[in-house]
């Protein structure tokens, strides 16, 4: 989302320019995956967080893992995620739920989960609650629900993607919601509600967010997943913030 204005081989120096040692990709899969290693390696960054690629089956943009009846398909899809996380050293692998409802949408779900943790035992995984305001119909759009979830699966593999954006559009009070969740958080995300631009130009608490993830000892990656409004680096003064969790 972010250093768009640039190709993409641009991207990863100017990030590190701009002080990121570590990036996400969401979705890596129409590059060469051989050129984004050789990026990396080059500028010595490493990658925090793939999602599992977005699907044009049925209509399922956002993800199968949820979807009763594409089975098959998410382990074609799983297994491509974990290839791309393989070459290009990725940390976690986001499964995207997809748009379903229901009990059988909650089964599916837990069973794929339960089939990526197991077969993919040396990979970490996350799952992310997306707000129904900005993906209607996302199966996984409650932060307690992914709690739930989590506890269900009982996976020491897979974690809580806490992206600070979607908890304010879903819940409001992004402090409370990580005062009850903010110990499962593998990875945080962060954005200004309710347009996604800078954070720090927005309802967003993020000092204190910030200074919360310090005093409650998160020691894992903050990332910014936001459309800038400008030029990106003309919106890094969130970065800028006290804190010393990284970025």
């Amino acid at each position: 989302m972010m250093f768009t204005e640039r190709p993409l081989p641009e991207r990863f120096p100017a990030a590190l320019a701009a002080g990121f040692d570590t990036v996400e990709m969401l979705f890596p899969y129409e590059a060469n995956l051989a050129d984004l290693r050789a990026a990396l390696d080059a500028t010595g960054q490493s990658m925090a967080l793939i999602n599992t690629p977005r699907t044009d089956w049925n209509g399922a943009a956002m993800g199968l893992a949820a979807i009763d009846g594409a089975q098959e398909l998410f382990r074609r899809d799983l297994d491509r995620a974990v290839t791309a996380a393989g070459t290009l050293g990725a940390t976690f692998i986001h499964v995207m739920a997809g748009n379903s409802s229901g009990a059988k949408a909650h089964d599916t779900f837990l069973e794929n989960l339960d089939r990526a943790a197991r077969n993919y035992p040396d990979q970490q995984f996350s799952i992310e609650p997306l707000s129904p305001i900005n993906t209607p119909g996302y199966f996984l759009n409650d932060f307690d629900q992914a709690a739930g979830i989590l506890d269900d699966l009982g996976a020491a593999n897979v974690g809580f993607q806490f992206d600070a954006f979607h908890g304010a559009m879903i819940h409001g009070d992004v402090l409370d919601l990580w005062d009850h969740h903010g110990h499962r958080a593998v990875h945080v995300q962060i954005a200004g509600p309710p347009d996604r631009a800078e954070p720090q130009h927005s309802d967003l608490p993020l000092e204190e967010f910030l200074q919360r993830l310090d005093r409650d000892g998160y020691d894992g990656v903050v990332s910014g997943e936001y459309h800038p409004a400008g030029r990106t680096e003309d919106g890094l003064g969130w970065t800028d913030f006290p804190s010393r969790t990284g970025s």
